[in-house]
């Protein structure tokens, strides 16, 4: 572990001098907690590594709640230290003292309360690290919370640790064979048979060695890893689907799922409309089937597992391919002419996504940014793409990005929506000091979008959709990037956009949309692609 990722107070002093004290590890300081624990997702999510978050006693600990949540269901490794005052001074009234006994419930891989430290059980404490570690980092990966209760005094002279064992105090194996149980099977029944991959979240790009062998094209998510610029892969899955007509001509016999699913609820009511075997290869024993339809699940490797399946399956006819690359052309043809003739916010998932560096990483927030980034973006070969999908929320999207930013040292670009941006401001704090190379992407409609492709948008009266999910706020990204020192820019069209992505350091770019005609935007980009598609059978 090379970070970690403090927030300031008085109970967490032991730990936090200690981790000051190791010049192996890098430590970030977060003012605000939440901010703090998104920082540390971020951190892991570009490094693979955990890092140590740690905070002071009381609600402080209740902060890191929400991010504990998100890398549960996004298999996160994350150690989770939350200080706490000793056994007497709980359940009596003391101030700053909550239970914070198994706080983050079912959440957390392992919890665990050593009690206060003492010399007499210093020999175990090289052993809870290294559980602890082990747990975040195993098979199922994820948060750990380990609560440190501190007597006082809380300053002093740190004391000798423990010796150390020859060799690593926790070791564990993963199978690498390329043949095992279930195998053959798994690859009897997608071979010779026409069928789609749906590459999510932790696919990698080794799923489209498994794609060449069967001939299927791959629907490829932004965050799968494998958006590459190759003739298998379709990422504009959504829209051609939209074009009932080619959709239904093209059920496929089997759905291979890797990774977890995208967002489009257009690809999961086709899957369910045509009654195909959905087979799924995950990295994870956590239980991904929201739609209730998987028959079968391979859990390991999915690099190794691809590459495997590989060896062992034959191709389905050329033109079952052919067909779907046809489409693909036909709807990326349709997308560039339509976003290049309308400035939409399509237009920008459009525009910041051909402009990514190799080498760069991207994170995109939640609600309409991941699904524009999603259904209209371009490939990003060489980009390492994130998006908080475990719970799907807009929490602490700032503070993720700019803990990959703090961990990976590269270029990120963050593409949030002005909502997900103020509910994490805080995540701008200190940020001008932070030495990254961040630019923060807001499209600013002054309120929350997405609501107004849901029913509500019609079954509730204007004024009242307006006060509950409308939600305008009046914000000024302008003086918000003033009052925390950042460079702000504002791009009015895609070419202004392109200007201001080729800028380095840290930067607040803001976007201003119209929210009013975003639905009616969305409605004809995807009539255009559904008529392109329909033309190519023709």
């Amino acid at each position: 572990m090379q970070h970690a990722v403090v927030s300031p107070g008085s109970r967490s002093t032991p730990l936090a001098l200690a981790l000051a004290a190791r010049p192996e590890v890098e430590l970030h300081l977060f003012h605000d907690e939440r901010s703090a624990s998104f920082a540390a997702l971020g951190v892991a999510l570009a490094d693979g590594a955990p890092a140590i978050l740690l905070c002071t006693s009381g609600t402080a600990a209740a902060q890191f709640h929400a991010a504990v949540i998100e890398a549960d269901l996004s298999g996160v490794p994350m150690i989770v230290c939350t200080a706490d005052r000793p056994p007497e001074f709980r359940d009596v009234g003391a101030p700053q003292t909550i239970d914070q006994t198994r706080l983050f419930g079912n959440a957390v891989r392992w919890f665990h309360d050593p009690g206060v430290p003492s010399d007499d059980v210093a020999h175990t404490w090289r052993a809870l690290a290294s559980r602890a570690h082990a747990s975040a980092t195993g098979n199922n990966q994820g948060p750990v919370h380990l609560n440190l209760p501190f007597r006082e005094p809380l300053l002093g002279t740190a004391g000798s640790l423990p010796p150390a064992r020859s060799g690593g105090w926790s070791h564990q194996v993963t199978p690498v064979a390329k043949s095992f149980d279930g195998l053959d099977d798994f690859a009897s029944r997608l071979t010779g048979r026409s069928g789609v991959i749906v590459a999510g979240n932790g696919s990698g790009r080794d799923v489209l060695t498994l794609a060449g062998a069967l001939g299927w094209p791959v629907f490829a998510d932004a965050t799968s890893g494998a958006r590459e610029c190759d003739p298998l892969v379709v990422t504009a899955f959504d829209s051609i689907l939209r074009n009932v007509e080619f959709a239904d001509a093209h059920f496929p016999q089997v759905v291979l799922r890797v990774g977890t699913p995208p967002a489009s609820k257009v690809l999961s009511q086709w899957v369910a409309r045509s009654g195909s075997e959905v087979l799924q290869i995950s990295s994870s024993e956590r239980v991904i089937d929201p739609d209730h339809n998987v028959a079968t699940t391979l859990v390991g490797d999915i690099s190794l597992i691809v590459t495997s399946l590989a060896d062992g399956v034959k191709s389905v006819k050329s033109t079952w391919l052919t067909e779907w690359t046809r489409a693909e052309i036909a709807a990326q043809n349709a997308i560039s002419d339509w976003t290049t003739a309308n400035m939409s916010e399509p237009t920008i998932a459009r525009t910041v996504t051909s402009a990514l560096k190799v080498g760069s990483h991207f994170v995109v927030s939640s609600s309409m940014p991941i699904r524009d980034v999603e259904w209209f973006g371009t490939v990003t070969p060489g980009v390492t793409v994130h998006s908080n999908r475990g719970a799907n929320g807009i929490d602490g999207v700032v503070s993720t990005a700019v803990g990959v930013a703090l961990a990976s040292k590269a270029p990120v670009v963050l593409l949030i929506g002005d909502v997900a941006a103020i509910h994490d401001s805080n995540g701008f704090w200190g940020l001008a000091r932070r030495n990254i190379n961040l630019t923060v992407v807001v499209t600013n409609n002054d309120g929350g979008s997405i609501f107004s492709f849901l029913p509500q948008a019609t079954g509730v009266e204007q004024s009242t959709f307006e006060l509950l999910y409308g939600t305008p706020h009046g914000v000024s990204f302008k003086h918000l990037a003033a009052a925390h020192g950042v460079k702000f820019q504002q791009a009015n069209s895609a070419n202004e956009l392109r200007t201001c992505l080729e800028v380095s350091g840290t930067q607040i770019v803001e976007v201003p949309f119209d929210r009013s005609v975003n639905v009616d935007q969305h409605n004809s980009l995807n009539e255009t692609v559904v008529i392109a598609v329909g033309t190519t059978g023709e």
